[in-house]
């Protein structure tokens, strides 16, 4: 069963950018750039995403997060 992703906040209203999103498993979704020269090592399952900081700042102003 695919998890369901209700969309909380973004920079453009089509999807195609940095969103934060809210799962019907209680955590959060981050849409954005992959990150692929951090030098970390992370598990095969998991990456790296960058969002603007704005975004977060939004999120939390509009008490959506």
């Amino acid at each position: 069963m695919a998890t369901e992703l209700t969309r909380l906040v973004g920079d453009c209203e089509d999807g195609e950018c940095p969103t934060i999103y809210a799962t019907d498993r209680g955590t959060l979704a981050f849409q954005g750039e992959e990150i692929t020269d951090h030098g970390r090592t992370i598990r095969a399952h998991e990456t790296m995403v960058e969002i603007p900081i704005e975004l977060i700042r939004r999120a939390i102003r509009d008490n959506l997060i």
